[in-house]
């Protein structure tokens, strides 16, 4: 049975300051939990209303009327669990980094985790003012993906000063079309706002600027689908690791 001050706790944790304070984020949905049980994050409490869902795991039983008072969602799913969060990790050797500046979507985030983990990219640097990747709408929209694929926050800029060894190469409106450039050393490719794209400070440390050419009339691109055309094309051009 599920107590009133459980409830109430793992409500909390739909705020980045709880989350932070406690070192604990949730997640929902039998898929996306065992994903994470799977790979051996830090279970602290495991709620379902279905048991058989986790026979070889301490579960706590709760109504559909319990789950609803937990959930984010309109409709609970059939398991909720809260994790603790990894320790941070140093970066790997993969000759492809993502970075992102100031993406404040949710969807937008889970979506982009989600792609690097299909193309096997293990490592996303993002600025401290990007949305929190524990943010429940972003542990959705990844469907498990977090778990292989590390998101570090960092001082964008300073980080970005000490990777001179890598090309830096910034997304724009204007530049060179990402179906011509050449990925011949390693890359980190950064990613820039919704709306405001990258700040001139990150655009004046790129050696190379690159574009996805627009064909028709459409204003802009989400920045999701960008980076999906980007990562894609660099992938199909220099496999590096995969």
């Amino acid at each position: 049975m599920v107590s009133k001050s459980q409830i109430k706790f793992v409500r909390q944790l739909a705020q980045k300051k709880q989350r932070d304070q406690h070192d604990l984020f949730v997640a929902e949905g039998h898929k996306v939990v065992q994903e994470f049980i799977n790979e051996n994050y830090q279970l602290h409490q495991l709620f379902t209303s279905d048991l058989s869902l986790f026979s070889s795991h301490q579960a706590i039983v709760v109504s559909q009327s319990e789950m609803k008072a937990m959930s984010a969602l309109k409709t609970p799913s059939d398991a909720l669990a809260v994790f603790a969060k990894p320790n941070e990790q140093t970066l790997s050797q993969s000759k492809l980094i993502l970075a992102l500046e100031s993406i404040q979507d949710p969807g937008n985030l889970g979506t982009i985790i989600r792609l690097c983990d299909w193309f096997g990219i293990q490592d996303i640097v993002c600025s401290l003012d990007t949305v929190d990747c524990y943010n429940p709408k972003v542990i959705r929209s990844t469907m498990g993906s977090l778990v292989r694929v590390q998101v570090l926050y960092k001082d964008l800029q300073a980080w970005l000063v000490g990777m001179q060894d890598c090309q830096i190469v910034a997304t724009s409106m204007d530049g060179k079309s990402v179906y011509e450039f050449a990925y011949d050393s390693p890359t980190v490719l950064v990613i820039g706002n919704e709306g405001r794209g990258l700040s001139k400070q990150v655009q004046e440390l790129a050696t190379n600027v690159i574009t996805v050419p627009r064909y028709g009339g459409a204003e802009s691109l989400n920045a999701a689908m960008a980076t999906g055309i980007i990562v894609a094309e660099a992938r199909r051009k220099n496999p590096i690791e995969k």
